[in-house]
């Protein structure tokens, strides 16, 4: 049976099978998916180390891939200087970003809508304009409390499959995995960060929770900016 279709237990997964067998498992749903979307299928980059563990993985498998990363102005300087240096290497990866005029320290004020702007509009823009029926994305289980209950291959949207590689591995794996295969990651890893966003949402924290530092002080610390939560699909209200 096609892995696209199973409806397996992921959270017994994430314990039963070893590095091997979830890398082995992550190359097969990515081959299966392209074998049945083709140029239809993309890959969303958000510059950390799931997203570049999760590109490397695609790209051995379809070598003609393509991408998009969506960037804010909030970025922190060194992760657009890394996007610069992957988007030179790798240029069908397209870059997405909304310059609209927005008010002033929105992220303090209504971060849901800061994101819901910055985030969530040009990620719609990429899949209506590359032609998305298919996203692949780095999404893991064990990431954080809101990511519990994600599948391997969901229909969030109808008509739009998101996939989702390494749902079942955990963060030691995923560097395992950038370690043997010697794939670049975000310098900012280096200074402590475990989650990395724009730069006055984004903290260092010693939780065990990955996504701690992330909105840290808001309703929405550890949660979500909403590409992994809102439509996708042009039109469709939020």
């Amino acid at each position: 049976m096609s892995l696209l279709d199973n409806n397996d237990d992921v959270k017994g997964l994430v314990e039963k099978l070893n590095f091997k067998e979830k890398t082995d498992r992550s190359m097969r749903l990515i081959e299966e998916a392209y074998e049945r979307y083709g140029q239809r299928m993309v890959v969303a980059n958000s510059l950390g180390k799931d997203s570049m563990a999760v590109w490397d993985l695609a790209k051995r498998v379809v070598p003609e891939i393509r991408g998009f990363i969506v960037t804010t102005r909030y970025k922190p300087q060194a992760t657009k200087e890394f996007m610069r240096k992957v988007v030179e290497r790798y240029p069908e990866i397209k870059v997405y970003a909304n310059d609209a005029e927005i008010p002033e320290r929105l992220y303090e004020t209504d971060p849901d809508e800061c994101c819901r702007i910055l985030k969530v509009e040009p990620v719609r823009w990429a899949i209506d304009e590359m032609g998305v029926d298919c996203w692949v994305t780095g999404l893991r289980c064990t990431e954080g409390r809101t990511r519990t209950d994600y599948k391997e291959i969901e229909e969030r949207d109808k008509g739009l499959i998101k996939l989702n590689p390494l749902l079942l591995w955990k963060e030691r794996e995923v560097w395992q995995y950038l370690a043997l295969y010697n794939v670049s990651v975000n310098p900012l890893y280096k200074e402590g960060y475990r989650s990395l966003g724009c730069a006055p949402c984004t903290r260092i924290t010693h939780e065990e929770d990955e996504r701690a530092g992330r909105w840290l002080n808001t309703s929405k610390c550890g949660g979500e900016c909403g590409i992994h939560t809102r439509p996708l699909r042009t039109g469709v209200a939020d």
